[in-house]
């Protein structure tokens, strides 16, 4: 079969080749495009062959999807799908798996970052030694002791309460459904409303689709503390981004740290965010760490190579 790797995946050609070299050893075909292309018609002819497609997260519409003709099988090198037109791969039968898990800790991790730019001023206290300036009107504060709330509570949502534990903090969690091993570690399960509340730090963990969109509203944004931060590094959608700038430029919150926006950047320079005060933007980075692009990679062949043996895994359809 003739297998296309229509974006780079963000490794090396001999480490991806490396990682279906078990694929490519039964004599199945790989192809793979060093450039990242949003074109449809580059898009069509690229794929227009391939029995087998892999993407990252660049859009794939149902206009490019419907023109594979001979397309059976999507591997996802992403966590979320929704730039994915579902609906065309249910038309024509394509099953899709995507990469669960590779970015747990890259994104775990750039949460914590960007909780302590902001409470310890980080980006301000570069610029004031930069400037000659002193540590005047730069006393942070301290994560111990704070109240962190998880807005979901998969594989990262629940690597970020374990570490807020790990911190000091009481940590609260929303889901759809509570997690006896995080009980038993001391999380508390509350409702959405009543997180918002009581959290010092919101940070938020959910996919994006239809049940999600703006779940972190203005009326829950309304909810927070004014020394309370957000923190959103799942998906753009998923918050309200004119009203957490609307409640930035008020004071009615502390601060925010965002890596994810309603767009992929570069962002337009009207986007409210961008003027809002008390705020660190990240350019969608979080899953972007050399170790979590290498674990993406084996993934990823590994959904390959589990279809090809009729047993596929990471099922998204």
């Amino acid at each position: 079969m003739k297998i296309v790797v229509m974006e780079p995946l963000s490794v090396g050609d001999a480490y991806l080749k490396q990682c279906f070299s078990k694929i490519t050893d039964l004599g199945h075909e790989l192809i793979c495009y060093d450039e990242k292309t949003t074109d449809k018609e580059e898009q069509k002819k690229r794929a227009k062959d391939a029995d087998i497609l892999v993407i990252a997260n660049t859009p794939l519409s149902g206009e490019v999807i419907r023109a594979c003709g001979k397309l059976r099988y999507l591997a996802v090198a992403f966590t979320g799908v929704d730039h994915v037109d579902l609906e065309a791969c249910r038309e024509k039968g394509i099953a899709v798996s995507n990469a669960a898990g590779y970015s747990t800790n890259g994104v775990t991790e750039l949460v914590f970052g960007l909780v302590s730019s902001l409470y310890r001023y980080i980006p301000a206290c570069d610029k004031a030694v930069r400037d000659g300036g002193t540590k005047a009107g730069l006393q942070g504060r301290e994560l111990y002791g704070k109240t962190f709330g998880v807005v979901g509570t998969g594989a990262i949502g629940r690597r970020v309460a374990e570490l807020a534990l790990a911190y000091g903090c009481r940590v609260i969690a929303y889901n759809r459904s509570v997690k006896p091993e995080l009980e038993q570690k001391g999380v508390s399960f509350m409702e959405l409303s009543e997180l918002m509340k009581e959290s010092d730090i919101v940070s938020v963990h959910v996919p994006s689709n239809a049940d999600t969109k703006k779940l972190i509203s203005k009326e829950m944004i309304g909810l927070m503390k004014k020394t309370a931060v957000l923190i959103n590094t799942a998906r753009g959608p998923v918050v309200d981004n004119d009203a957490l700038a609307e409640a930035l430029t008020n004071g009615a919150i502390a601060g925010a740290g965002i890596d994810v926006f309603d767009m992929e950047p570069p962002i337009p320079s009207d986007y409210a965010l961008l003027k809002a005060p008390n705020t660190v933007l990240t350019p969608h980075v979080a899953f972007a760490t050399d170790e979590a692009m290498e674990i993406r990679a084996r993934i990823t062949a590994d959904n390959v190579r589990h279809w090809l043996n009729d047993d596929q895994i990471n099922v998204v359809l």
